[in-house]
């Protein structure tokens, strides 16, 4: 049987329970109402299995997609918070945070050397953002991009990830959408422009955090409010059929 046939009957009994209940149904003898009632404790026990097989086929889907080729998968990792190398940080942190917390320092103006809102230069602005949010990075461009996870192209560039220069001179911050956060150069100031960077251009592009929250606990806690939802409304029903089988 089907979740959609399932579904159907549950409601067909339902609505045969509600006319008991009025006393606008008559069922001509027990045995019927026997019946029924067993025939909808079946289709709640085929909704149950299926819904449950269903769930659980779904979150190991999404586990997959969060872990595609690997790139944003923390199992296994050694990276900590302290130490982000060989992996990502899993402490809550989002490369989704990382561009909300760089976009504070827009117009701090550069400052080679520089790590605070008086000025700062490019790996002074990806120390602080990263510092802001618990994450100990180094200081210079050539270290930082040793760090987290590295990603093959800006084809799979994710909002967060940073993206260092071929030479070692400069890094930036990539926002997704073709639009990096830096800061430029003496004269300039931290801002947002369009990315001028070639897979030509780029030594490395690394994750440091998993880009988005991550899906697959995402998608269990949604299974698991679904399954809960779903034992309260079959608590629900049955309560429904005992009522209609001994009206």
């Amino acid at each position: 049987m089907s979740v959609t046939d399932v579904m159907t009957r549950i409601s067909q009994i339902q609505s045969t329970i509600a006319q008991i209940q009025s006393g606008e149904f008559s069922t001509p003898s027990s045995t019927s109402s026997t019946d029924s009632a067993s025939t909808f404790a079946s289709a709640l026990a085929s909704a149950n299995a299926t819904t449950g097989t269903t769930g659980a086929t779904g979150a190991a889907a999404a586990t997959s997609a969060a872990s595609t080729t690997g790139l944003d998968s923390t199992a296994g990792t050694k990276a900590t918070p302290a130490s982000p190398t060989g992996g990502l940080v899993d402490n809550g942190v989002t490369g989704d945070d990382i561009v909300a917390d760089a976009k504070k320092y827009l117009g701090v103006p550069y400052v080679f050397g520089g790590t605070t809102t008086s000025g700062m230069d490019c790996s002074g602005l990806v120390q602080t953002v990263f510092k802001d949010l618990g994450i100990t990075m180094p200081r210079v461009v050539p270290d930082q991009a040793e760090m987290g996870v590295k990603i093959p192209d800006l084809a799979h560039a994710k909002a967060g990830d940073l993206i260092s220069t071929k030479d070692g001179g400069h890094i930036v911050i990539y926002l997704g959408d073709g639009k990096i956060l830096h800061a430029p150069r003496p004269g300039k100031d931290v801002r947002i422009i369009d990315n001028y960077l070639k897979d030509s251009d780029i030594g490395e592009i690394r994750r440091i955090v998993p880009s988005t929250a991550s899906a697959s606990v995402s998608a269990a806690s949604t299974a698991k409010a679904t399954g809960s939802q779903s034992d309260l409304v079959t608590a629900a029903l049955q309560q429904l059929m005992a009522s209609g089988a001994s009206a």
